[in-house]
């Protein structure tokens, strides 16, 4: 039993493989740009944790300066 066409409309099995040739090569297309981006995230984090890294002894040396300034006023009121 042959079923008829959709309002007149056929669509052969060659449109169909078609179709799905440029549907495919199209995902190849996003999965390539998802790896790249995949990249530069983890490039983009790796350079954050890096910069992170070399930022916490800023506060600590800052620390440490006031507090040494704070001994020395100490020291100093008490000697004078």
């Amino acid at each position: 039993m042959t079923e008829p066409p959709l309002n007149g409309v056929t669509i052969t099995a060659r449109e169909i493989y078609d179709a799905v040739v440029r549907l495919t090569g199209r995902l190849d297309v996003l999965i390539a740009q998802h790896a790249d981006a995949r990249n530069d995230i983890q490039d983009h984090e790796a350079r954050l944790r890096s910069l992170e890294a070399s930022r916490w002894p800023l506060p600590t040396l800052s620390l440490l300066v006031a507090l040494g300034a704070a001994g020395f006023t100490i020291v100093e009121r008490f000697i004078a």
